[in-house]
């Protein structure tokens, strides 16, 4: 189905964005992949895809390098997932100032700075789709994530501008919200409530699930994949600033 297309996924050597990634070069798309990793993991991916870069997302003149680098290597940008994302968690008297803003620079500002840098060219080919994973997040909040929950509810409004300001041309922006999924990210948060409380990881994933997510089940980011390549199909030119939850219900309590 998508033939012919070029995508760019930041954030994409594990988890959800290698989910997205896969899923997309699946169905035909040259992939660009981003991120960071140990160097058998990068040496596996640059073998996989057919461009690599390890733009650090922080840097609003690396993003636009990027988008430059795929242009050049892939023959332009049809479809920019923003995925890059991280995460601290911490009471808003405790939480670090330097963590509060890497996480704004990296989960928010990155998605500006790549859609503005790829914008032109999607108006030139009146074709394009912009998604950004925000999260579950981005439509209700947790306590002790408040950088977090600040940046994913930005995110959801920059969607939601994008799409207005694209919504006669063939370019749509939509916003993925997923609840819980087993990525390193996650894991990370399984691992540190298994020691806090002293139980078993398994318990710790029971734990984490039943607080939030009623179907007791992590969705997986090859789930989210399907859902992101459906979102640059045909069928979805009328989905335009969405913000769409995988979340298991969490967001319908």
């Amino acid at each position: 189905m998508l033939k012919g297309k070029r995508a760019v996924v930041t954030g994409s050597t594990s988890g959800i964005g290698l989910g997205i990634a896969r899923a997309l070069a699946a169905e035909g798309a040259k992939v660009m992949v981003n991120g960071f990793g140990d160097a058998a993991v990068l040496d596996g991916l640059k073998k996989e895809f057919p461009a690599y870069s390890p733009a650090d997302i922080s840097k609003p003149e690396q993003v636009r390098a990027l988008i430059k680098e795929a242009t050049e290597k892939l023959g332009g940008v049809d479809i920019l997932v923003n995925n890059a994302g991280i995460q601290h968690t911490a009471p808003i008297e405790t939480f670090p100032a330097e963590r509060w803003d890497a996480i704004l620079a990296i989960n928010l500002s990155s998605n500006f700075h790549a859609v503005q840098a790829v914008l032109p060219q999607m108006r030139e080919r009146n074709w394009g789709r912009i998604i950004n994973i925000a999260s579950t997040h981005g439509l209700v909040a947790s306590p002790q994530k408040v950088a977090y929950v600040a940046a994913k509810h930005a995110v959801v409004g920059l969607t939601k501008v994008v799409a207005l300001e694209t919504a006669t041309t063939g370019i749509t922006c939509n916003a993925i919200c997923p609840g819980w999924v087993l990525t390193p990210l996650v894991q990370k948060q399984v691992d540190a409530r298994s020691a806090q409380q002293h139980i078993s990881v398994e318990q710790a994933k029971v734990d984490l699930l039943s607080e939030k997510q009623p179907s007791k089940q992590f969705t997986t980011p090859e789930q989210i994949g399907a859902l992101a390549v459906f979102l640059c199909s045909d069928a979805a030119i009328n989905i335009r600033g969405a913000a769409l939850p995988v979340d298991g219900a969490w967001t319908a309590q």
